[in-house]
This record gives C-alpha cells, structure tokens and sequence, in this order.
C-alpha cells in the first residue's frame, strides 16, 4: 500500500523566494530585533529549541507570499537546522506557528495595525507585539502596544513589561544604550520585571570584575610591601641595639 506523505508534494525553502524585495527604510528595522536575538543567544546558550528569525519570509500557505515580521520567535523548532541556516520559515515544515511576531513601525506605513495583524491572526501567531516609538501620534496608537490572539481575535495586553508565560518571558522597554545610540530599546524580562542583560552589560560586569579584581591584587600586594618594610624598620632597630635578629 502506497503511504499519502502530505509534505511531499509542498514546496521547499529552497524553491520558494527568500527575499519580499522590499527595502528596510530604517536602521531600528534590524538593530532592535537583533538586540533581542543576542539576548536570547546569552540567556538560552545551553538551548538547542528555539529560532528568532530577522526579516525572515514566513510561509504560511503555499500559494500565498511570504509575510515578513521584523522579528519573529518559535519554541520546539532546531536552534540550527542546516549549515546553511533556514533560507525562510515554513509553517508545514516546522509543524511550528511562531509564538511571538513583532513589528517595529517606521516613517513607511506597513500595515501593521490592520493588514498584518489579520493576517498573523490568520496563521495562529499567538502574540503580536507593534513597537511605534516615532509614530505613535501620527498613527493614534501607544508607542509600544502588545497583543494575544483569544478565540482568533487579538486581545491588547498592558504593562511594561508584558509577561508572555507561553514563552516564559516579559518584554518591554526602556531607555539603554547600544550600537552608540541612547535611546528605547526592546528588551526581554525575567517573571519579577528584572531586565535580562545585553552583550554590552556582561561586558561591563566582567570590566568592573576584572577591575576590582586587580585593585584587591594591588592591595595585596601593597600590604605585602608594608608589612616588608615594617619588618626591615624593626630589624635595623635591633641592630642598632646591638642585637642579632638571627640569634632570636
């Protein structure tokens, strides 16, 4: 008896596009996604069970174009899946709906508050988050707003940060700095509100721990130089009292 293997007869990263053709008009397009995604790579090192694509194409539909988050994450998928990493994302191959989409708005309207957020409603993305710190008024939206899909419907949740428990993470914003700009930025939280650290803030702990080690290494050894000519100053004293610190 001849087995039906659905995925057989779907396309293949390899023969659908990888690319939407259509430019990034902003710099914070890639670097705010990316700050979470080296995060991540710090905070899950050890895990083999998660993929944060960049403007990555996701296929949803073989028949439909890809759809473009700025930054999308899925659980339960290969950090890695080939020496040549995923070309794009593919629903039918991955089995896995990404659980967090997120869209950074910018000067260009992309759709974000109604073509797209239909259509990750569409697919079954779980979270939806829209970061507009530029174009909030103009928009007549929050700078940071995120949403849950209930009953197939987006449903705004507030705070900052956002506690996502499907993904066991908060994500939120405030002001740091990164890549030599001072600004809001995106970053992921830990249940109690606590920011998880970039690459630049393990740095500067391990600069001020490699500082502080050398200062106690400093006073080491100045204790040490202190106590040597203490013991130099009380053995000339002897001396001069005629007696022989080697006869003690």
């Amino acid at each position: 008896m001849v087995q039906y293997n659905p995925l057989q007869y779907l396309p293949t990263e390899e023969e659908l596009p990888n690319s939407d053709n259509t430019p990034v008009d902003n710099e914070f397009q890639l670097l705010i996604p990316h700050l979470l995604r080296v995060i991540l790579c710090l905070l899950w090192a050890n895990r083999t069970d998660w993929f944060f694509g960049i403007n990555m194409g996701v296929y949803y539909d073989p028949e439909q174009p890809a759809i473009v988050p700025d930054g999308f994450l899925s659980l339960g998928v290969p950090r890695h899946k080939s020496n040549r990493g995923r070309l794009s994302y593919l629903i039918w191959q991955e089995q896995v709906v990404p659980q967090f989409v997120l869209e950074y708005v910018s000067q260009t309207k992309g759709g974000e508050y109604d073509d797209k957020m239909t259509k990750y409603a569409s697919i079954g993305a779980l979270y939806y988050v829209i970061y507009n710190p530029d174009y909030w008024r103009r928009d007549k939206h929050d700078p940071f707003e995120v949403y849950r899909l209930e009953n197939g419907v987006y449903i705004r949740q507030f705070g900052n940060p956002v506690w996502i428990p499907e993904i066991d993470l908060g994500i939120g914003y405030e002001s740091g700095t990164h890549h030599g700009w001072t600004r809001d930025w995106l970053y992921w939280y830990d249940q109690n509100g606590n920011r998880f650290p970039t690459p630049e803030n393990v740095i500067e702990q391990e600069r001020q721990r490699a500082e502080t080690e050398s200062q106690r290494a400093e006073s080491e050894h100045q204790r040490a130089e202190n106590v040597q000519q203490q013991l130099a100053e009380l053995m000339a004293k002897l001396q001069e009292r005629g007696i022989n610190p080697d006869e003690l």
